[in-house]
């Protein structure tokens, strides 16, 4: 199977990519696993050529150094692909509803590699266990640094999550999009996303837990 996989991709060319792929193959599911590596000299020659192809000249003095910012760039925004949400640190502790405001996010848009960015609001409801207190960020993390549209963002948050054994998961994302404000129809509109897991698919708890969501305490440090 390995080999038909290494067959498969060099026919593709993929190895002139300089991606590097970890392969694992799980005989109980099939699923293949990998993780990339960016090739950073690679993105520094591509860009190069942008550079020209836009009708600049790359040897100027505020270019000559700027295929290597976009690499180191790239690597860190595009980290998600290779990134663990930690959410294996988990506390024997119970409540009711866990609720994190305001978590940032930024994240480019897959369709013309443009920002889009916001924040994002988590609550889920424990069953015996919490997750330390920085997880949920690293969560975020994990999946907005990637090529992204905020609905898939939103459901990749909630479905990790909820895997974790929670009772229910809320996600809630409000977010600007570059792609929308500085080309196309170019407006300031934003958009918002939400998906519901476990008990808060339950429309007496979804309306419940909306309304804790977007209830701000004079006193919070949310």
């Amino acid at each position: 199977m390995l080999k038909l996989f290494h067959n498969y991709t060099n026919s593709l060319g993929l190895h002139n990519l300089g991606i590097s792929l970890e392969i694992r193959l799980r005989s109980n599911t099939r699923k293949i696993e990998y993780k990339y590596k960016m090739d950073e000299e690679r993105v520094k020659k591509l860009v190069r050529e942008l550079i020209i192809e836009v009708g600049e000249d790359p040897t100027r003095e505020g270019l000559k150094e700027t295929p290597k910012r976009i690499a180191s760039m790239y690597k860190e925004i595009f980290g998600g692909y290779d990134s663990d949400s930690e959410l294996s640190v988990q506390f024997s502790e119970d409540s009711d509803v866990v609720i994190a405001r305001d978590i940032q996010f930024y994240s480019m848009c897959e369709h013309h590699m443009l920002p889009f960015y916001g924040k994002i609001h988590i609550a889920y409801s424990p069953n015996g266990r919490v997750f330390g207190i920085s997880k949920l960020v690293r969560l975020v993390e994990k999946y907005s640094k990637r090529l992204q549209i905020q609905e898939r963002l939103t459901k990749n948050i909630a479905d990790e999550l909820y895997s974790q054994g929670v009772k229910g998961v809320v996600v809630f994302a409000d977010a600007e999009h570059l792609c929308m404000k500085m080309r196309g129809v170019r407006n300031d509109a934003t958009l918002s996303s939400s998906a519901f897991r476990g008990i808060y698919e339950n429309r007496e708890e979804k309306e419940s837990i909306m309304a804790l969501i977007r209830k701000r305490a004079s006193n919070s440090s949310f």
